[in-house]
């Protein structure tokens, strides 16, 4: 025996098209949005500097640029394919990520990038951003 139940149209306890537009409503992923690599980094203050770890793999340090504006960084890396070809051999699967990650991010005081120090490996970024001297309040004399 089947179980029948009355509609009530005032009931809004339960949506009547709930079921009818559930599956309009998923999460839609682009194809190579997984791929996409991504700089994941650690940043750690101290009294006299930055230390920054960021996690770089696959790239050579040739390929990767660190620029340092007051008290913005930006990092830029370039992971390159290598293509080698070999007679009778063809690729059947590739999830490797190859092209460029971007980063910049801002830190609390500026960076004395003359004495900025950079450290690559094991696929592993190291910088030590040092501090700026904050600069003394100079009183002017009027004439």
């Amino acid at each position: 025996m089947a179980n029948i139940s009355r509609y009530d149209p005032f009931d809004f306890t339960v949506e009547p098209f709930d079921d009818l537009f559930r599956g309009f409503f998923r999460p839609v992923r682009a194809a190579n949005s997984e791929a996409a690599v991504q700089i994941k980094m650690d940043v750690k203050e101290d009294d006299q500097a930055y230390t920054v770890q960021a996690e770089v793999p696959g790239v050579k340090k040739e390929d990767i640029h660190v620029t340092i504006d007051g008290n913005q960084v930006s990092l830029t890396a370039e992971a390159k394919r290598q293509t080698e070809d070999k007679d009778g051999e063809k690729l059947l699967r590739s999830e490797r990520y190859y092209g460029k990650a971007y980063r910049s991010f801002t830190l609390g005081s500026d960076i004395d990038d003359a004495a900025a120090e950079a450290k690559y490996n094991d696929g592993v970024l190291e910088l030590r951003l040092p501090k700026k001297a904050a600069t003394s309040a100079r009183r002017l004399e009027i004439h």
